[in-house]
């Protein structure tokens, strides 16, 4: 079967999906074996990280995250059930509640924030932070353009 003629740029940019793909593979593994002293997984990790931020609904989470809302709730019910967060009211919904973080919740995310710094120093230090600050534009203009209404060219 013969391959479908690309251009370089588009060779490049399936080089660079295949490689972002492994990348994030990579990066949950670590956020896992980061948040497991505390009894958590990176998903849970990141829920905590969101609701620490600001007053959010799950669905506002799971905007955020990329994650369907669905997925975003039930990381959202186990938590609650650990304490590590409660629901409150939301005046400007009544159906969509605030998810916001308990004081266990908060030590708990402190606790998984402190062993990711470390390794995050370690890292950065072994790439610089010049390169990835970089690395991180162009990843963001990526991100971007993915996420960008685009005219019907897919089949």
């Amino acid at each position: 079967m013969k391959k479908p003629d690309r251009t370089a740029a588009g060779d490049a940019f399936a080089a660079f999906s295949i490689l972002v793909i492994r990348l994030a593979a990579h990066l949950s593994a670590e956020g896992d074996a980061l948040a497991k002293p505390s009894g958590q997984t990176s998903a849970r990790w990141q829920v905590l990280a969101a609701a620490s931020h600001a007053n959010m609904s799950v669905a506002d989470i799971g905007r955020i995250l990329g994650l369907a809302r669905q997925g975003v709730q039930r990381i959202a019910d186990i938590l609650e059930a650990e304490g590590l967060v409660r629901y409150e009211e939301n005046p400007a919904h009544q159906r969509a509640k605030l998810l916001l973080l308990t004081p266990e919740g908060e030590a708990t995310l402190r606790d998984i924030q402190m062993r990711q710094a470390a390794w995050a120093d370690a890292l950065g230090a072994e790439f610089g932070a010049d390169d990835l600050r970089i690395t991180t534009e162009v990843l963001a203009r990526v991100l971007d353009g993915l996420a960008r209404p685009k005219a019907k060219t897919r089949r």
